[in-house]
């Protein structure tokens, strides 16, 4: 699998990362084997975060007895220095490793001040890491973390949708010699496939995209076009403006910030309900359990928790009222047909 080195760390890295969110829903046995799969398929990046419960865990399951050849990058939402040093020695404890090579403020919702810059600083002085890293939903966060010259990579999210601001900060980045780590290449589930994301981001060497892999045949779909990589040509081309036209304006891109909601509304995917209908085989989205857990979004309440969460500046209950109403007619028209 071809390989860059990323931005000014000196890392060498697969052009196609693993996301390891979704291996928190797998068995431990099957979570450490899907990332085994990864590394015998010619992955050697694997990200992750000490919040998402287990996947450190079974990193540690999966991959510590070829340690020396992959690169690890994980997560810290930590906001006090004591939490810092927690979550550190913890993920060193759950991955069976001495050293993690890209450590990570996750998201904040503002640029992390001195005191915890410094806590990192001291990390990789100590040998306990090896680059500093942020990740942000946000593209303004995301651009001040690219000028500060305070991180050796950046977390963003990157797809065959972005827009032309965001590949100006990509090319920020690549100016400062800053890795990019592009996370969302599916738009949250919305984009069927890897090959657009793969194609469009290719030109850009400083762009690894990381892939959330919860089953075989997504993380073989990923393996076969590293093998392969698709072009972006005419019909590439034309199938992401079809894309983009579809998917234009606001949409939730299914981060879950927003979660949990206090009456019990599946925000993160009840808010993608209308593009997932049309963007994937319906059925699956008009069972009873759907249609019991859209009819939740009647009780909801206005708090308003979930927009001033949500790092997109969408308005989830408005979109959530605007989705209710077309499942409704979607879920009448196909009983009608039925």
């Amino acid at each position: 699998m071809e390989k860059v080195f990323f931005g000014g760390t000196g890392l060498s890295v697969t052009r196609s990362g693993f996301g390891a969110l979704p291996v928190q829903r797998l068995s431990k046995p099957e979570g450490a084997a899907l990332l085994r799969r990864g590394y015998e398929g010619g992955i050697n990046f694997f990200d992750t975060a000490n919040s998402y419960s287990d996947s450190e865990e079974k990193i540690g399951i999966g991959l510590s007895d070829v340690r020396e050849n992959i690169i690890i990058a994980t997560k810290t939402g930590s906001v006090a220095p004591e939490v810092f040093w927690r979550h550190l020695y913890l993920s060193l404890e759950r991955m069976k490793t001495t050293y993690i090579d890209i450590y990570q403020f996750h998201n904040p919702r503002e640029l992390p001040g001195e005191t915890m810059l410094d806590c990192m600083r001291e990390a990789k002085a100590r040998g306990l890491i090896r680059h500093i890293g942020i990740t942000c939903h946000r593209l303004d966060n995301a651009i001040a973390a690219a000028r500060s010259g305070d991180y050796e990579t950046i977390q963003y999210p990157l797809s065959a949708l972005s827009s032309d601001a965001e590949i100006d900060f990509v090319k920020l980045c690549a100016s400062l010699n800053i890795g990019l780590i592009g996370m969302k290449g599916l738009a949250g589930g919305l984009l069927t496939s890897a090959a657009p994301t793969m194609a469009f981001l290719r030109p850009y060497p400083n762009v690894v995209p990381i892939w959330g892999f919860q089953r075989d045949v997504e993380l073989d779909e990923v393996i076969a076009l590293e093998c392969n990589p698709p072009s972006l040509d005419e019909a590439m081309l034309a199938r992401i403006a079809s894309d983009r036209e579809q998917l234009s304006g606001n949409f939730c891109r299914g981060c879950g910030y927003c979660m949990p909601c206090p009456m019990g509304i599946e925000i993160n995917t009840c808010a993608r309900i209308s593009l997932l209908l049309r963007r994937s085989p319906s059925a699956g989205w008009l069972t009873p359990r759907w249609q019991a857990e859209m009819a939740k979004i009647k009780n909801c309440i206005h708090c308003n928790k979930c927009g001033k969460a949500c790092p997109y500046s969408l308005d989830p209950p408005q979109l959530l009222h605007e989705t209710y109403e077309d499942y409704q007619i979607f879920l009448q028209s196909s009983l009608s047909e039925g």
